[in-house]
């Protein structure tokens, strides 16, 4: 799964792609790359921004970016990518249910909703009736909280996810949203802080007994950057300096049951996938 975010302010790549001629090019560079879908944000769920939606008891968490701005920068690049490329697979990375009913119709066919439906109870009934793809990942609260929060140990860190995500299945079948349809997400760096994702990182594979695929996405997380401050005098890594450890969590969230990981860098990650493949086609050969 290949990142393009048309925001102003990601936390990786904030700002390169805005413009949706690039953001367009870059897309189709990515497939050509070996991507087998695209991931398509428009704002940015980094450590501390405000998420919300309006309409409800909620409302006084309105959102840094509303529905408007969202789909202004959305639905162009959306819309150029499947000009370019009709058989693409594109999933629209919103927690918003008017944004992703818009985005369904454009022709987009996977929600990916960093929430796990938490935030916006109106989202899975967009997905029901829209009968689309559906990655749920779990959240330990919201950006403007995770500084905050206490750290946890590895097994009730597991617990907590695995938790958070049955609950977010229920939310699905309660909607009508058929099992199949379905993709977790673990939430790398969304509430886990520092060592802690290490730690979910090696019981990931403990969250397949939900009965559902994975996706992991680690790549440029912060806590792969802290991981090499011995290497960066004491200082943790920075963005663009992230990519040879983005590939070795990706490799190890293959290793331990993802189906899907979502990268920033295609081409590496797909051969790097590849040899993971490799290991696990001869490890299920010989049990």
């Amino acid at each position: 799964m290949g990142v393009v975010n048309v925001t102003p302010d990601s936390f990786s790549d904030g700002g390169l792609f805005i413009d949706p001629e690039i953001a367009v090019a870059h897309a189709l560079q990515l497939l050509d790359e070996g991507a087998d879908l695209l991931d398509l944000g428009a704002e940015s769920t980094r450590p501390g921004s405000r998420v919300g939606f309006s309409g409800t008891a909620d409302a006084d968490r309105r959102p840094a970016v509303g529905v408007d701005e969202e789909l202004s920068r959305l639905l162009p690049v959306l819309e150029g990518i499947l000009k370019a490329r009709p058989e693409a697979i594109v999933s629209v990375d919103t927690y918003k249910a008017e944004t992703a009913r818009a985005a369904l119709d454009c022709g987009a066919e996977i929600v990916n909703d960093v929430s796990g439906f938490g935030w916006d109870p109106g989202l899975a009934a967009v997905c029901a009736e829209a009968r689309c793809g559906v990655v749920l990942m779990h959240s330990r609260g919201r950006p403007d909280e995770w500084a905050s929060q206490s750290q946890l140990g590895a097994d009730a860190l597991l617990a907590t996810v695995r938790a958070g995500l049955k609950a977010s299945l229920d939310k699905a079948a309660e909607a009508g949203i058929a099992a199949e349809s379905i993709v977790l997400d673990p939430g790398y760096g969304f509430g886990k802080r520092g060592e802690e994702n290490f730690a979910l990182l090696g019981g990931q594979a403990e969250l397949l007994a939900l009965g559902r695929p994975l996706l992991s996405g680690v790549s440029r997380k912060s806590f792969l950057g802290r991981a090499l401050t011995p290497l960066f005098e004491g200082k943790p890594a920075p963005v663009n300096a992230r990519e040879t450890a983005s590939l070795a969590g990706m490799v190890t969230a293959i290793l331990h049951g993802a189906s899907v990981v979502r990268v920033h860098r295609v081409r590496p990650a797909v051969e790097a996938a590849s040899v993971a493949d490799a290991v696990l086609r001869q490890m299920t050969r010989c049990r």
